[in-house]
């Protein structure tokens, strides 16, 4: 299968990686710091966020950067979760 221009690997990595971390820092430290709901619907979120970037690259990622973000996506996914209940 051949990946087009527009492709969302092609589009990450046209990206500015510094934007790409500031934008997800402000994110992360909003959806933490908020209570309730909100927080918890945000840090979901930032999960869903670090899922779809876990699908898209994982051929491409060697297994122990694969167990971190699997890692990463596990203690948001329960963050979020606990913000939930």
């Amino acid at each position: 299968m051949q990946r087009t221009q527009n492709s969302l690997p092609a589009r990450l990595a046209r990206q500015n990686p510094t934007t790409v971390f500031l934008v997800t820092l402000l994110v992360a430290l909003v959806a933490f710091f908020t209570p309730g709901v909100l927080g918890g619907l945000l840090t979901l979120l930032l999960a869903a966020g670090v899922a779809a970037l876990l699908v898209t690259t994982w051929a491409v990622q060697t297994p122990p950067t694969r167990v971190i973000r699997l890692l990463v996506l596990t203690l948001l996914v329960t963050a979020g979760l606990v913000k939930l209940l």
